[in-house]
């Protein structure tokens, strides 16, 4: 385990290094964090939302239930079933705390969504800091390119490009065939020129 652990930390340290020296990368990993933050978020928002509704939903039917009893409790009172008096009172007492605590848990959904939400803005307002950072630093990169390139006017456009060119992949390649089929036409010149003489 030692050797995996060192393994992890040396390329955690040269990554830390390798965005320390590459700002852009690290805005755009950063970038990125907050986006699929912004998404787990709204994800978390909804679910919180239908957990809600499904407790009001619990709450509505626990207080049709309630009401039932209740009445039956009336209804026992009046009919003088002192046996069933106390089962209904007991039902509905029973009742009212499931109510309670189902209203305890809704006002706990509900605080959640809140502080979802809350979230969602400062993660969203962070997102668009960095969005507005990074294009400012684009915006420099290009400025100072500009600026390179009129320092270095004899620079060539194949330094910076990022096309990799071998002679096994050479088929493709127009500059390559010209070069070629030149070589071969100023070969074939000299072949007469020496068949002259």
């Amino acid at each position: 385990m030692g050797l995996f652990e060192d393994f992890s930390q040396f390329l955690e340290t040269r990554l830390e290094e390798f965005l320390k020296d590459n700002p852009n990368l690290a805005l755009q990993a950063l970038e990125e964090q907050l986006r699929e933050q912004e998404e787990d978020t709204l994800r978390l928002i909804a679910e919180l939302n239908r957990e809600e509704k499904k407790l009001q939903a619990e709450i509505l039917e626990i207080a049709q239930d309630i009401q039932k009893w209740h009445e039956r409790v009336k209804k026992a009172q009046a009919a003088n079933r002192l046996d069933l008096v106390t089962a209904a009172q007991e039902r509905e007492a029973a009742l009212l705390r499931q109510g309670n605590q189902r209203w305890g848990q809704m006002q706990g959904v509900k605080e959640r969504i809140q502080k979802s939400k809350e979230l969602y803005y400062q993660v969203q307002q962070r997102h668009k800091e960095v969005k507005v950072k990074a294009a400012e630093m684009e915006a420099n990169r290009v400025k100072s390119q500009a600026q390179q390139k009129a320092q270095n006017p004899w620079e060539t456009q194949g330094w910076n490009q990022s096309t990799s060119y071998s002679s096994s992949s050479s088929s493709g390649d127009s500059l390559e065939s010209k070069f070629r089929q030149w070589e071969m036409d100023d070969e074939l010149d000299q072949l007469k020129r020496n068949m002259k003489r």
